[in-house]
């Protein structure tokens, strides 16, 4: 697989239908495997965490999910695709329908998450789901003997960053196989409870500022995250 150095992070430079077939690869593998959605905010936490850094380094592909991380390897040289992380995992649910894969699903509130697999389910009647569970848990080990269990093929991890990332992490201690992404909210917007942003912003990459002008309180999350990113891409870029 292709891949462009983005500081100590190898992001994978594929389309998405390149990302989706190693995505399949890792599923049909021997042993578990992770894919981490990669955004700017992930990038910082990593400078400041050695474990998240770590974990980081260990996943077998690191998807360019936010715009900002396209940016980031254009200042620095490469042009690679943005791959949004939402769109990725419905297609690949789409993929495991066709296949009879087991799927896992695990986050957020359990009413978004029932009412995302009925929507799932409605548009893909033969999915297999062999496993939910909301985001709200005090005892993650009940959770990975459950998945243990279930064993699933695919488990769509919603709990945030980096949260998501650091149970994927452990979960794959208990599974002998099979892929775990984390997906962010995109149960809430799968349930219908978060609006998309329209088509015109995705395809300019500018969901995030939909996302900020429709939820205000996303800005402190957003700055100064993203100002930071890009100096560091700077320095990065001219050796200071």
């Amino acid at each position: 697989m292709k891949t462009a150095k983005l500081f100590e992070y190898d992001i994978a430079d594929v389309t998405q239908k390149e990302a989706l077939d190693n995505a399949l690869r890792f599923i049909e593998g021997n042993r578990p495997a992770q894919i981490v959605t990669i955004n700017p905010e992930m990038v910082n936490l990593s400078f400041k965490n050695k474990e998240f850094s770590n974990i980081l380094k260990e996943a077998d592909m690191l998807i360019p999910d936010g715009i900002g991380i396209k940016i980031a390897m254009s200042i620095l040289g490469n042009r690679i695709n943005r791959i949004a992380g939402i769109d990725f995992a419905y297609k690949l649910l789409l993929d495991c329908e066709k296949s009879g894969i087991p799927v896992a699903m695990i986050g957020t509130g359990e009413e978004i998450l029932n009412k995302a697999v009925e929507n799932i389910k409605n548009n893909m009647p033969d999915l297999r789901i062999v496993y939910t569970h909301n985001g709200f848990f005090d005892n993650p080990e009940e959770i990975y003997k459950a998945l243990q269990a279930a064993a699933p093929k695919l488990v769509l991890a919603a709990l945030g960053s980096p949260k998501q990332e650091f149970f994927i992490h452990n979960a794959k201690k208990y599974l002998k196989n099979g892929l775990l992404i984390g997906i962010g909210g995109s149960f809430d917007v799968w349930s219908g409870e978060v609006k998309r942003a329209p088509v015109i912003f995705q395809k300019l990459g500018l969901e995030w500022l939909y996302r900020v002008t429709t939820q205000p309180k996303r800005i402190k999350r957003i700055f100064p995250a993203l100002p930071v990113f890009f100096l560091k891409v700077i320095r990065k870029k001219i050796g200071v």
